[in-house]
């Protein structure tokens, strides 16, 4: 049984002009210890996803419908009651930015012995030396000083160490990692890639991890999903997706970025935007951007495939590269 089971799920915004709908019947599962990273261009549905993951879309703006069972619990009919005792504790997140996400007025170490409290019974000293351990945990020098630390004292690497030791405080069961390291230069990323690796492997955690870097994925995830206009147009394992995509999307996705491209081959552009969720075309909704268009696919929504250990939603496959 997989840790999470999300399917069929659809998310709708409600609207003056009507449903506004950003995420169409999305399925995919999570294993106890791995990583799924979701991949796509901004405004995908990549996000809002995450945020459904643990309930976190405002209810009487959005309509949710569909199944996320988290160790076989459904959790799309939880009460905000509910949703307390399962967030920190079964499931957690990482948000992109921790400017946003800390509170400033806060000490760092007022903030983690609010969280450690609502998830363990412990008195004041013991709960001030396990927010100093998670600290540690994480990497940060001198735990104790930083304790007394407010957030805009830290730089932006140690900022997203305190939020991801926020995050796993309460020993959470599925972490959800929404870009955590997008706003940080490329050697404090590689560092905190690294860090919730082994953090994963110390705790058996399962992780979602949402980013538009691929290079990111080929270092963290074990499987890949990639997302386009609110549908997941490919999944599998990473090695297997990144080394022959079969979806054109993914393809060029990949022969966009630096150290995917063909050998000698030049660096590609998509043409176009991803389509608004108020103006999703008709068929497959890449194929007003897509080279490998065929006739049915600007009249027929393609369903999705499933081939082995991969799935693919495509009326005109790519084949393997060689």
């Amino acid at each position: 049984m997989s840790l999470l089971d999300v399917r069929d799920l659809s998310i709708s915004f409600r609207t003056a002009a009507g449903p506004l709908h950003v995420v169409d019947r999305v399925s995919f599962s999570v294993e106890r210890s791995s990583t799924l990273a979701i991949v796509g261009e901004s405004g995908c549905g990549k996000s809002v996803t995450a945020q459904s993951l643990l309930g976190l879309l405002p209810p009487k703006k959005t309509m949710v419908s569909g199944s996320i069972r988290l160790d076989d619990r459904e959790l799309t009919n939880l009460s905000f009651e509910r949703w307390r005792e399962v967030r920190g504790r079964k499931i957690a997140m990482v948000f992109q930015d921790p400017m946003t996400s800390l509170n400033p007025l806060l000490t760092v170490g007022a903030q983690l012995r609010e969280v450690l409290a609502l998830h363990q019974k412990l008195s004041s000293n013991a709960l001030g030396d396990e927010a100093a351990s998670w600290l540690s945990k994480v990497g940060l020098p001198d735990p104790v000083a930083r304790l007394a630390a407010y957030p805009f004292e830290l730089s932006g690497g140690m900022r997203q160490r305190v939020l991801i030791a926020l995050a796993l405080a309460g020993r959470p069961e599925l972490l959800v990692a929404d870009e955590p390291t997008t706003a940080l230069d490329v050697t404090i990323q590689a560092q905190i890639l690294d860090l919730l690796g082994s953090l994963q492997r110390e705790l058996g955690m399962g992780m979602v991890f949402i980013t538009h870097d691929l290079g990111v994925v080929e270092r963290i995830s074990d499987r890949i999903a990639v997302l386009y206009a609110g549908r997941v147009v490919e999944s599998g394992p990473t090695e297997q997706v990144l080394s022959n995509p079969s979806h054109p999307y993914t393809r060029a996705l990949l022969d966009s970025v630096p150290g995917f491209r063909p050998r000698n081959g030049r660096l590609a552009s998509i043409g176009g935007n991803v389509p608004s969720p108020s103006a999703w075309p008709p068929g497959c909704r890449f194929h007003p951007r897509c080279p490998s268009a065929i006739e049915p696919c600007s009249r027929t929504s393609p369903e999705s495939v499933v081939l082995g250990d991969r799935a693919r939603a495509c009326h005109n496959p790519m084949e393997p590269r060689a």
